[in-house]
């Protein structure tokens, strides 16, 4: 199976949910677009997070040098982003795809991170609480049920129980579990989230 991990935000924890899910599934783990950090990407940061020996960290299709949109990053470094040079890996495991941002990030002038995401795949939407949240999230799984895919949702930070209600009211997508705020987050701690999330993915 595949699983698209996208936000519903910038610094919503997408890259700590998908270590989880990653430890959870021992699944692959592919980031199809790197902007920025690439000295200590979203890759190295699953493999340092990470405590089995099964999951192989599969090579960005494109690693830029900015830390900005994709589009603008691509622009900097004088390439656009083609779709068709996006090309999931070869697995027989599961593999577990982080987004870049949230859903409508442009990679290049037509087409977004939305773009990437095939029929086959489960979405993960990582949603987090803050001003403007709800509309967020609403807007985000909308999207991704016009096109009939499946979605769950991790919620990250500290509980807010009214919000997370009125999205799972509103939506009816499949409530995976939630990621709390920690002092640091280290492969003791994602081994632990990943135990109490393993059921859930396996059924979802």
């Amino acid at each position: 199976m595949k699983f698209f991990v996208t936000g519903i935000s910038t610094e919503v924890g997408k890259t700590i949910a998908s270590a989880i899910v990653v430890e959870a599934l021992e699944a692959d783990y592919w980031k199809p677009v790197q902007a920025g950090d690439l000295d200590n990407s979203d890759s190295h940061k699953i493999q340092d997070l990470i405590s089995n020996g099964r999951t192989k960290i599969h090579e960005n299709s494109y690693a830029l040098n900015t830390p900005m949109s994709p589009h603008a990053a691509a622009e900097i470094d004088g390439i656009t982003i083609e779709l068709d040079k996006i090309i999931p890996p070869e697995t027989e495991n599961h593999l577990i795809i982080e987004g870049a941002g949230g859903l409508l990030v442009p990679l290049n002038d037509t087409d977004t991170i939305f773009d990437i995401i095939q029929p086959d795949d489960k979405v993960i939407v990582v949603s987090r609480h803050y001003l403007g949240s709800i509309n967020h999230s609403l807007l985000t799984i909308e999207k991704l049920q016009e096109r009939s895919l499946k979605v769950g949702i991790i919620f990250s930070g500290d509980e807010h129980p009214t919000t997370e209600s009125i999205i799972l009211k509103k939506t009816g997508v499949t409530f995976l579990g939630r990621i709390n705020e920690e002092v640091s987050f280290n492969r003791q701690v994602v081994k632990k989230y990943a135990a109490q999330f393993k059921d859930a993915l396996e059924s979802f």
